[in-house]
């Protein structure tokens, strides 16, 4: 544990946030989806390994790929099975983005035009004025 891990408050299930060093691909920080403020980091030899690697689990809620060379990111974020992918951050939602998970990580879509349709129901209405 390079930083955090401590239980956070005397109320309710919350942890400092926590970083991770010298783990590997068979534990679990790096293999589930961790809702907390928790990250595995791991060496890697290239971005094939890193993308298999990020490919081989059951979930596919969100990436997020760090580099100063954009057009590396698009090429890495086009092959990431994950239903959303960032470039440089993490966890930012855009109403106008579709959030999107794949695989174990959910069904459908929230956000954008497309999730907005989940939330209403269209209604029609047929009137005779005259008979």
């Amino acid at each position: 544990m390079l930083t955090g891990g401590q239980r956070w408050g005397s109320r309710g299930f919350f942890y400092e946030p926590t970083v991770l060093v010298g783990v590997d691909h068979g534990m679990a920080i790096m293999r589930e989806e961790t809702f907390g403020p928790a990250v595995g980091i791991m060496p890697v030899a290239d971005d094939a390994e890193a993308v298999r690697l990020m490919n081989d689990s059951p979930y596919g809620l969100t990436a997020s790929v760090w580099t100063e060379d954009m057009e590396r990111a698009t090429r890495l974020m086009a092959e990431i099975d994950a239903g959303t992918v960032y470039a440089n951050r993490c966890d930012y939602l855009d109403p106008m983005l579709p959030w999107v998970g794949v695989k174990d990580s959910g069904k459908g879509c929230s956000l954008s035009h497309l999730g907005f349709r989940h939330l209403t129901r269209p209604k029609s209405f047929h009137l005779r004025t005259r008979t």
